[in-house]
């Protein structure tokens, strides 16, 4: 048995697929009629929405199957994502590659297996559409361009899904989307006894902005303080418009003097671009920064309340003094 490579994107394709705040959803008959009616258009007994984790292929949909997970590292599907094409196994027990892998020696006995890549906005490989039997079988070309039709369909609703974790005004996550992948990043932090510390931001004097300046320069203030904070932040922190004028940023194997820290460079950063900027007015901002501790922050929500906290008061000493 082979296990399927780690895509050159790995990294950044598990973060577009948690961000969707998907996993481990509930049923939705919107993927159910598409796994349905590929296994009747078919004439197969399993049809699978299978998206790809980091150590398992989790099933939105799942015809025919009674399990909803598998290990990535013995699925048919994690093949099928490293390349472009629709991945065809006529017989799964001649293929060097699966002849000995659990599930074609046991349950659910796969002989037959054509995956088509799930393509996110972005281009990353989520997962597959596809469908399986117990039985060798062939493929024509009629019969492969109905299943990338069929994943097309299912491409669109999983982009249904993306369009509301993110701020259309940003293009980063939306409150939903935080909450998800925030919650996401506290389990993985607790599960590997990481520190993780929340920053709870907030733009100083928004309304003025908009009141002098109109509300396409309040929308132009809102969307530089979010490239900065694509700048600053590394590729393992979740940050995402709260609402509003405010953001925050969940930062993973991080204490609160590294989240300091952090903001430190970050105002650096936005004091330059003031500078260059010279546009009437300075995009200023208020933090509150919250070391996660388990036993006080049950949730990310908890952490965000205390943030929204600290960050206030940050605030009002400000216009204090």
């Amino acid at each position: 048995m082979k296990k399927p490579d780690i895509p050159a994107d790995e990294e950044a394709r598990l973060a577009t697929l948690k961000s969707l705040g998907i996993l481990d959803t509930s049923p939705e008959e919107r993927f159910d009629r598409l796994t349905r009616m590929a296994r009747r258009l078919f004439g197969v007994p399993i049809a699978l929405v299978s998206l790809v984790d980091n150590e398992r292929q989790w099933f939105k949909s799942a015809q025919g199957l009674a399990v909803s997970e598998t290990p990535r590292d013995i699925s048919f599907c994690g093949h099928a994502i490293l390349g472009d094409e629709i991945l065809v196994i006529p017989d799964a027990a001649k293929d060097q590659r699966f002849a000995d892998n659990p599930l074609v020696d046991d349950s659910p006995d796969i002989r037959f297996y054509a995956g088509c890549p799930l393509k996110a906005a972005d281009g990353s490989k989520l997962g597959t559409l596809c469908i399986i039997d117990q039985q060798p079988r062939s493929m024509e070309t009629d019969d492969l361009e109905l299943l990338q039709d069929l994943a097309a369909m299912v491409e669109r609703e999983l982009a249904v899904v993306q369009m509301a974790t993110v701020d259309e005004l940003t293009g980063i996550s939306n409150r939903r989307g935080f909450v998800s992948l925030g919650q996401h990043c506290l389990y993985l932090c607790v599960r590997q006894s990481l520190p993780a510390s929340l920053i709870f931001m907030d733009l100083n004097k928004f309304k003025r902005i908009n009141d002098e300046f109109g509300h396409a320069e309040g929308d132009s203030a809102i969307i530089a303080f979010a490239e900065h904070i694509k700048q600053v932040a590394r590729v393992s922190d979740v940050f995402a418009r709260w609402g509003g004028d405010e953001f925050v940023i969940m930062l993973a194997n991080a204490s609160e003097r590294l989240a300091v820290d952090t903001m430190a460079r970050f105002e650096q950063s936005l004091e330059k671009y003031n500078k260059k900027a010279n546009r009437g007015y300075d995009i200023t901002f208020s933090y509150g920064v919250v070391e996660f501790r388990p036993d006080n922050h049950l949730s990310v929500e908890a952490l965000l309340a205390e943030g929204d906290s600290l960050m206030y008061q940050h605030k009002k000493a400000g216009r204090e003094r």
